[in-house]
């Protein structure tokens, strides 16, 4: 059998999400398309090298305030998309 890397995603604000904490979602199967990230209350950039190696392994980011990060990952699950979501609470 094959063995999971070790994953942590501790999250607690837009400044804690890394290569490392995105690691979790390229691990799903099957792979998802999309991953909507909602940072809080507000939009917040994050660094451009994250976004590129996530779509470098075929994964598209959304990065939105996680109110509309939510209306966003609805709308996409009933789209029948395979997607998953990153929610930091407002």
């Amino acid at each position: 059998p094959r063995s999971a890397p070790a994953v942590s995603p501790q999250v607690g604000s837009h400044r804690d999400i890394s290569h490392e904490s995105l690691s979790l979602f390229r691990l799903l199967a099957p792979q998802i398309e999309i991953l909507v990230l909602g940072t809080g209350d507000r939009v917040e950039r994050l660094h451009p090298t994250m976004l590129k190696q996530m779509r470098e392994c075929g994964i598209a980011v959304e990065v939105q305030d996680t109110a509309n990060a939510c209306a966003t990952f609805n709308f996409l699950m009933n789209e029948r998309r395979v997607v998953a979501a990153g929610l930091i609470p407002p």
